[in-house]
């Protein structure tokens, strides 16, 4: 090998809030990106998670949470900045319907971006980014957990999380490529660990044949292990994705990963920043922050590897959603009014909106974790 092959992985950004906005539209590269871009630019492919679609205008469709969208225009700091591939699959991308998918799509290929993870059904957005560097195939594959936006059928949308069947795709990939890099959009939010099903499906993406599982939704970062000499991240926190009232929290601490194919194999640097706090755009820490950001990943990394502290550590975070998912299933438990009901005498609590909310508890793998934490008590 001539070089070692760099591969750089960033999390969430959104292009369509805040100071980032105006900034991305005028394509003012070295405000939000600073140093970063030189990195961004010397890798061999540079990744980062688009949170929204593409948009002008449009309907957003109806769900649970805010519906995101950035300007057709705010694009173009992406590519100036460096970045060769984006990540689609995530909780986001069809906040604004097939139309919002198609607009995103076409403006990315105008740009000269490639993208992985969405497709206009489930086949097509299963199927892997792949090419091919110094003689080495390299695939990515990108994942996202079920809510609003994933397709498991005829329809358009993100590849869904389903264990079983992307153990297969990321099988079926590895043994025609050299490199499976699995990048999955799941988590829990504001919450710096992976809860213990996450360690289990990313570890099994692992015995499927990937050679790393980066995660990222969150909005800030956790902590990683090393699983059969394989890399696991489990969030890498939001990358440029600026908000109201957040200043100095684990929102504007983040993480990239680059990841180095040489001659022995693949190896990673862990490259942490601040985004989005007092100033806008990125920026490195300073000697104190790195300190504190070095001693609190090594004390993640540590909960990670033990499974116990893993479980006690999610028990207490599910006691601390309690009264919240506690108002979200419970319309009412009297046995009146559930007469009075079943008599068509008593209107029904559960509307439309409801049913949305309660179908994303379920059906989202990282709101049902808290779920079933949560009956259990």
């Amino acid at each position: 090998m001539n070089n070692p092959i760099k591969i750089l992985i960033t999390g969430d950004t959104h292009l369509g809030g805040g100071r980032v906005k105006e900034l991305a539209i005028r394509e003012a590269k070295d405000q939000l990106f600073g140093k970063f871009s030189q990195l961004i630019q010397k890798a061999d492919i540079s990744i980062t998670n688009l949170e929204s679609p593409l948009v002008d205008n449009g309907s957003p469709i109806l769900k649970t949470g805010p519906n995101l969208k950035s300007p057709i225009s705010s694009l173009g700091v992406l590519k100036k900045a460096g970045f060769d591939l984006l990540t689609l699959a995530n909780n986001h991308i069809m906040d604004y319907g097939e139309a919002g998918l198609a607009s995103t799509l076409d403006i990315c290929s105008r740009t000269g971006l490639k993208t992985v993870g969405v497709g206009q059904n489930f086949i097509d957005a299963q199927q892997p980014f792949t090419t091919e560097i110094q003689g080495l195939r390299i695939s990515i594959i990108n994942i996202a957990e079920n809510e609003f936006g994933t397709t498991e059928n005829e329809s358009p949308g993100a590849h869904s999380l389903n264990p079983i069947q992307n153990y297969y795709r990321i099988k079926e990939t590895s043994e025609t490529s050299d490199y499976v890099l699995v990048i999955i959009h799941g988590g829990h939010e504001n919450y710096q660990l992976p809860s213990p099903r996450m360690k289990d499906t990313y570890r099994f993406f692992v015995d499927a044949g990937a050679s790393a599982v980066i995660g990222h939704h969150p909005h800030c970062y956790s902590g990683y292990e090393v699983y059969r000499n394989v890399p696991i991240f489990y969030s890498l926190g939001n990358f440029l994705f600026d908000k109201q009232n957040q200043d100095y929290s684990i929102w504007n601490e983040g993480i990239m990963v680059e990841f180095i194919v040489d001659d022995s194999g693949l190896d990673f640097e862990i490259i942490p920043y601040i985004q989005n706090d007092k100033d806008v755009g990125l920026r490195r820490l300073n000697q104190e922050e790195r300190s504190f950001f070095d001693k609190k990943l090594s004390q993640l990394n540590k909960i990670i590897s033990d499974k116990r502290e893993l479980e006690k550590n999610f028990e207490e975070f599910c006691i601390s959603k309690r009264d919240l998912y506690s108002n979200f299933i419970e319309p009412h438990s009297f046995k009146y009014i559930h007469a009075l009901r079943n008599r068509n005498l008593f209107p029904s609590l559960l509307s439309k909106r409801k049913k949305r909310l309660l179908l994303n508890l379920t059906r989202c793998e990282a709101h049902r974790d808290i779920l079933q934490q949560i009956l259990k008590l």
